[in-house]
């Protein structure tokens, strides 16, 4: 696994809780969540038809994508519904700096 770097994504003010916002970060569309004071971060593209996630309706640990109803786990980035659709997206670690929540990104990330 790649190295990780750890950047800035927002303050903790900007995502109210049990909802998402979408973040861009190195030119990806990024979705971060706030689970009550846990945030979560995923890719923004539902894998099924590109749906914006953090558009999504929060579902206990997971986002339910506001197209076509794809249920996504915000922790595992997999795919609970459509059972046996066999796509995720990418799934990212976060945690909380002060005020601010931070994510950390794969060094190919940065490197374009």
């Amino acid at each position: 696994m790649s190295e990780l770097h750890w950047i800035w994504l927002t303050d903790v003010a900007n995502v109210p809780a049990r909802e998402g916002r979408a973040i861009e970060v190195a030119g990806r569309q990024l979705a971060v969540f706030n689970l009550g004071g846990r945030f979560l971060a995923i890719d923004n593209a539902c894998p099924h038809k590109g749906g914006p996630l953090s558009d999504g309706i929060v579902a206990g640990g997971s986002v339910v994508c506001p197209l076509h109803a794809w249920k996504i786990d915000l922790q595992t980035g997999t795919v609970d519904r459509p059972a046996n659709a066999g796509s995720c997206v990418a799934a990212y670690p976060t945690r909380v700096d002060g005020d601010v929540v931070v994510i950390g990104v794969p060094a190919r990330f940065l490197a374009a």
